[in-house]
């Protein structure tokens, strides 16, 4: 397949946006986990959402 004079141009923007979607979901990944974390810890101090309240 050639992809003519802009071989190193579109390569190179497929990386870039490769590369700024791997770290979009490794940032939501890590922000959940840190979510998830302090929402536990609320929970452990006796704080409930309201929607688990009785």
């Amino acid at each position: 397949m050639s992809l003519g004079p802009y071989t190193t141009f579109i390569v190179t923007s497929y990386l870039a946006v490769l590369m700024v979607v791997v770290l979009l979901i490794a940032w939501i990944a890590i922000d959940y986990r840190r979510q998830k974390r302090r929402l536990s810890d609320l929970e452990a101090k006796g704080l409930v959402r309201r929607s688990g309240r009785k």
